[in-house]
Formats: structure tokens, C-alpha cells, sequence
């Protein structure tokens, strides 16, 4: 409980400067991520259907869906911080999203309701990650997909080691200059050096009952697109 009351203090603390501190601090790459991971997601197979985007912050997932030509359904945009939903909320526009402020290790939404899932930049935070991924199948119909976004450790070792060196000084100290916030860009990185690497990741998503389970790293390994099947 003490882990999810500091990621959601942290998350509504920085929301005024999130989507900034997102771009600036990914160099913009962010951006074709997103993209990639809403390729994965095989939406084309429902394209009037309804999905979920949990962890939402401020949309900037759900919006990569809901502007693909040819969708024609609905995304949930969920997130536990507010105060990320609200500032995000003029980005929705014409849009079929709908936020709602909801918790995934308990999503207010019935078994089976979803014709896929989506989570950017998330599953690190939340404190208990496979109950999260239960969630998430949980609320999917049967045979449709979650795909997750999220950050890993590159396994090239030139690559790894500017890496790290970015997240651990670099990043820290422009998110503190920029957000105000003294600890929250100390905190991300350290989340993302505990989270497990792309194959204990899979076999977590398969102890949860997924199916037809994959991966791809991209730009070099800084971020890593899994999936699986409900």
C-alpha cells in the first residue's frame, strides 16, 4: 500500500509538466513507441470494439488508438491519479475516450468486456504486477490481446552503459529542474532498474494465463513492446 500511495503522490504531483518532461526526457522517441505498440494490438480485428488503455495518464495512448483511420470503437482511459486525467483532458477533443479514475490491481470493469488492452509506461508502478496482468486478462475477452510498453535495460553493453549513465544523472536532473519535483525522476529510474528484463517479463505474462506471449525491443533495447493473447 505504501508503494501505491507514493507512485500515485508522485504522478498527480508532476502531471502539470508530464507531458514536457516525456518528450523532452525520450528525445521524442516516445512518440514511434506508441505507435509501434498500437500496431501490436491488432485492433483491426474490432475496429467498433471497445478498449482499454490502463494507466492512462494523459492519453497519450489512447489517443494514438482512438486517431488510427478506420477506428471506429471506444477506449477506456484509466488512471488512479486524477489529477493526470484532468490535465490531459484537452488533448481528448473529438476522440472517443472516456477516462475513468480507477486502480488496475482492481479495474472497475466486468470480466470480459474489452476487445484489447493497452499499458504505456505503467507496469512498474504498480506493486503488484502480477495481480495487474490478472487484471488485465481479467478484463479481456477471450483471445484478444494486452499489449504493454515499457521501459528495460538494453542488452547491448556500449548501449546499456549510456544508458544508464543518462537515466541515473542526466534524467534525474532535468525532471527535477523542469517538474519542481525534488524526488519523482530519482524514483523512475530506479523503477525501471527493478523491473524484470523482457523474458522474465513473458513468463510472468504466461503464470497469469496468457497466451501466444512476444516481445520486441526497440530503439536499441531502451524500451521493450510485449504482448499476449487472454
Amino acid at each position: 500500500m505504501e508503494r501505491e500511495k507514493q507512485v500515485q503522490q508522485i504522478f498527480s504531483e508532476i502531471a502539470p509538466r508530464y507531458d514536457l518532461l516525456n518528450h523532452v526526457l525520450s528525445l521524442n522517441i516516445d512518440r514511434s513507441w506508441r505507435r509501434k505498440a498500437v500496431d501490436a494490438l491488432r485492433w483491426e480485428a474490432a475496429v467498433s470494439g471497445r478498449y482499454l488503455d490502463a494507466c492512462a495518464g494523459t492519453y497519450d495512448l489512447s489517443l494514438e488508438l482512438a486517431s488510427r483511420e478506420g477506428f471506429g470503437g471506444q477506449v477506456i482511459a484509466s488512471d488512479f491519479a486524477h489529477p493526470m486525467l484532468v490535465q490531459g483532458s484537452s488533448k481528448i477533443g473529438e476522440a472517443i475516450v472516456l477516462p475513468v479514475c480507477g486502480d488496475s490491481l482492481g479495474l472497475p470493469f466486468d470480466d470480459d468486456v474489452f476487445d484489447g488492452a493497452t499499458v504505456g509506461f505503467g507496469v512498474r508502478n504498480l506493486s503488484d504486477l502480477a495481480r495487474g496482468l490478472a487484471e488485465f486478462r481479467r478484463v479481456l475477452k477471450p483471445g484478444r490481446r494486452l499489449v504493454v510498453l515499457e521501459f528495460t535495460t538494453p542488452p547491448n553493453a556500449v548501449v546499456r552503459a549510456g544508458y544508464l549513465f543518462y537515466f541515473h544523472n542526466i534524467l534525474p536532473l532535468i525532471g527535477r529542474i523542469v517538474s519542481g519535483h525534488p524526488w519523482a525522476y530519482t524514483y523512475l529510474p530506479k523503477s525501471v532498474g527493478e523491473f524484470p528484463g523482457p523474458s522474465d517479463f513473458g513468463a510472468l505474462f504466461e503464470t497469469v494465463g496468457f497466451s501466444d506471449v512476444g516481445w520486441r525491443l526497440v530503439s536499441g533495447g531502451i524500451a521493450a513492446i510485449h504482448w499476449g493473447s487472454a
